[in-house]
């Protein structure tokens, strides 16, 4: 069992959802970030609409006497973010989900590319990241050097792509400089556990998704046309309950060679 749970950085504690799946690994990792001492935190990515998980998410939020300031949403995707309204109503009448999608929100406010969020002194920088979806973002914590990627960069495994392979590419060659220019010491995902060497888990990342749209180029000259045709080939070692989320990454594929044509 890979230790998650409980894991993260000084400013950072995660509180793993009981979702497990074939497509959301261990479960949804829920993170409360909170300056050492300080009274508000800010949730990131309260998870699934699960009562349960949502009041030991809120428990924990408030140890030492503690208060929920602020609930933040990586993407969209239900996993991350079905939870968060009833969660914000759990933690108090003034708090507001804030997402880049405006149907995620609760309240007016959103989130963009250069955003810094200060609740309770904590400093988290908000970066656009599409590829995974439309809507995904990073965050990034300096105080510990540690970067928050939702779904853009799990704990291990590939991640399902629903947007743009371009946008993917770009977003990772970004996060690689990004991790590089400013020593960044850890990676905070979404699912599986907290990377401890950023850099060699996006190199991965990029060389997995290049190694990848090789094998598809393959397929097409061999015949294949359609997505499906294609997992057939790519994927046939593995389990074909995966297939279908295999299918939206391909066709990102299939557009991305098809763009460059």
């Amino acid at each position: 069992m890979r230790e998650i749970d409980g894991t993260g950085t000084d400013r950072a504690r995660c509180v793993l959802a009981p979702n497990p799946s074939p497509m959301t690994l261990d479960g949804t990792n829920t993170w409360i970030l909170g300056e050492p001492g300080a009274e508000e935190v800010v949730v990131v990515d309260p998870g699934p609409k699960d009562r349960a998980h949502l009041r030991r998410v809120l428990a924990e939020s408030e140890t030492d006497g503690r208060r929920v300031g602020l609930v933040l949403l990586t993407h969209g995707h239900p996993d991350h973010s079905a939870g968060a309204a009833m969660f914000a109503e759990m933690a108090g009448p003034d708090v507001r989900v804030r997402a880049l999608d405006p149907r995620h929100r609760l309240g007016d406010e959103g989130l963009v590319e250069g955003d810094v969020v200060t609740t309770g002194g904590l400093e988290l920088r908000i970066m656009e990241t599409p590829g995974h979806s439309d809507d995904s973002l990073t965050f990034w914590l300096p105080a510990d050097r540690a970067i928050l990627t939702g779904d853009t960069v799990l704990g291990y495994g590939s991640t399902v792509l629903e947007g743009r392979l371009g946008d993917y590419l770009a977003s990772l060659d970004r996060l690689r400089r990004f991790a590089g220019d400013n020593d960044a010491v850890a990676v905070l995902p979404g699912h599986g556990p907290k990377l401890d060497d950023p850099l060699g888990a996006i190199d991965h990342y990029i060389q997995h998704r290049r190694e990848r749209l090789a094998q598809v180029e393959a397929a097409v000259r061999s015949g294949a046309r359609t997505a499906r045709e294609v997992v057939e080939i790519v994927y046939a070692d593995v389990d074909r309950n995966l297939w279908p989320a295999a299918e939206w990454s391909v066709q990102s594929q299939l557009d991305y060679l098809a763009e460059r044509t």
